[in-house]
């Protein structure tokens, strides 16, 4: 039988929107202050008691193990979406499935808030919520008993904005069909799915290569942002004059090259250049 799962971490995907950089590393694969995304999302779940965790990978599954100690990896050839990658915690789950999106950077989380308004509940899902802070994402609204209202129907409490945090109970779990499946086709079959919402915390999203660039040099500027307006990988040696490049792992570009927009990766021996 396999173990129980406390928390999951969605870490599948195509990386359509990072372009040339998942033909190097999977979206949750690129570092920040030296540590993997998914990582980050890991030690967040730890942070609250969470031990045993597990994600899913579609996008070099091998290079997401590489970097996944002490997570169990959920090969997912077939991408199985937003709900349906839930399919590998289910049967799994004795009390709560917290997930997160491993593609996010966060420090904190008060994932200790969203279990504790989960069991009190006694909800069927749970979603973190902050004031929506404006921009392309969204809105969710809520009606006055923290339901979560199904998507474009705007209530009386809103519009808040969701993180990414949640909590599945195992009824959540046993409603998700075979095969892929998104949570907006879920929910309205979810008998309470509740809103918990807080204050809004620091958080960025990592999905494009400039998106990377920007984090880089914002949380990590001794780091992977040390070299301005490029992003440089633990691994990489940021040598010649550089404009809006990735440094990849192992990257080692002549020392006297003059290049722009373009991502370096070591691969097979070899020291390889794609545009961004």
């Amino acid at each position: 039988m396999p173990e129980p799962l406390e928390g999951f971490l969605l870490a599948a995907g195509l990386g359509l929107r990072m372009g040339t950089l998942s033909q190097c590393l999977p979206k949750p694969a690129w570092t920040l202050r030296g540590r993997p995304l998914l990582q980050w999302g890991a030690e967040l779940l730890r942070r609250e008691g969470v031990a045993r965790l597990a994600c899913n990978a579609h996008l070099w599954p091998e290079r997401l193990r590489a970097v996944a100690d002490g997570i169990e990896v959920c090969a997912e050839p077939q991408l199985l979406g937003s709900a349906g990658s839930l399919l590998h915690a289910r049967g799994r789950v004795e009390a709560e499935l917290l997930s997160w999106n491993a593609d996010v950077w966060a420090e904190a989380v008060p994932f200790g808030r969203l279990r504790a308004a989960h069991r009190e509940a006694r909800a069927t899902l749970s979603w973190l919520l902050i004031p929506h802070p404006g921009g392309p994402w969204n809105p969710v609204w809520m009606d006055e008993q923290d339901r979560v209202l199904p998507k474009d129907v705007v209530g009386p409490k809103g519009p808040f904005h969701f993180t990414g945090a949640a909590a599945w109970s195992p009824e959540a779990l046993a409603l998700l069909p075979e095969g892929p499946s998104e949570v907006n086709d879920l929910r309205p079959r979810l008998p309470f799915h509740l809103g918990v919402v807080v204050e809004p915390f620091a958080w960025r999203e990592v999905g494009t290569a400039d998106a990377l660039i920007a984090v880089a040099a914002e949380l990590a500027p001794e780091q992977e942002g040390r070299l301005p307006g490029c992003y440089v990988h633990p691994t990489a040696r940021p040598v010649g004059s550089l404009t809006r490049c990735v440094l990849g792992p192992r990257a080692a570009p002549m020392a006297s090259i003059t290049d722009s927009d373009a991502l370096w990766f070591e691969e097979h021996g070899n020291q390889v250049r794609l545009g961004l």
